[in-house]
């Protein structure tokens, strides 16, 4: 199965994503673009300061990742998903700083589309008041309680009001919600993946 978590960050996707490895060491773990990238020297930036060239290469990177598992037969799990670079484009277009506007934003979806087709379970993690989440202060993610919140908004909008129109009409991939413990999304993606297979 080719799995996807997403959502906004620090709400405990990779966390999520680890605990499936070790539960399903068959799978391949996908790794989250940014620290990919951040590896390879990108200078990539968060918030109002990001720009095309920023979010563009993680949403590319994701995309050409996603395109490499080209059977429902692969084992993979990605730490996000191509719709993630949707939500964050559209919250520094939101605040008209840099070169990233609606524009560059409604460019993104054909690609989105194309690549969720090849996606067979997309995982949502939204904020919560039933199961609240710490950020976490790894030197590298923004911590920035407010930030956090405005793109889990528009994640929710993307996912819950359909804006956009990302998830395909044909092959469409299954989009649950998960929230709780960590062993309760465990189990919960775990019976969600068996519902899932053919």
């Amino acid at each position: 199965m080719r799995i996807a978590i997403s959502g906004s960050h620090s709400l405990g996707k990779s966390t999520l994503v680890w605990d499936w490895i070790k539960r399903h060491p068959q799978y391949t773990r996908e790794e989250e673009p940014f620290r990919a990238l951040y590896g390879e020297m990108y200078d990539i930036r968060f918030r109002q300061e990001c720009n095309r060239l920023h979010d563009g290469i993680q949403m590319y990177y994701n995309a050409s990742r996603v395109s490499l598992y080209s059977s429902i037969n692969d084992c993979v799990i990605f730490d996000r998903a191509p719709i993630d670079y949707i939500a964050y484009s559209q919250y520094t277009a939101d605040k008209q700083i840099t070169d990233i506007d609606n524009a560059f934003v409604e460019a993104m979806v054909p690609r989105v589309i194309e690549r969720l087709q090849r996606l067979d379970l997309v995982v949502f993690v939204p904020m919560t008041d039933r199961w609240s989440v710490d950020m976490e202060d790894d030197g590298i993610r923004p911590v920035d309680l407010p930030y956090r919140a405005e793109v889990d908004a528009i994640f929710k909008q993307i996912y819950r009001d359909k804006r956009f129109s990302v998830m395909p009409d044909k092959n469409r991939s299954k989009l649950i919600e998960l929230w709780g413990s960590r062993e309760q999304r465990l189990d919960r993606l775990e019976q969600a993946a068996a519902s899932s297979l053919p």
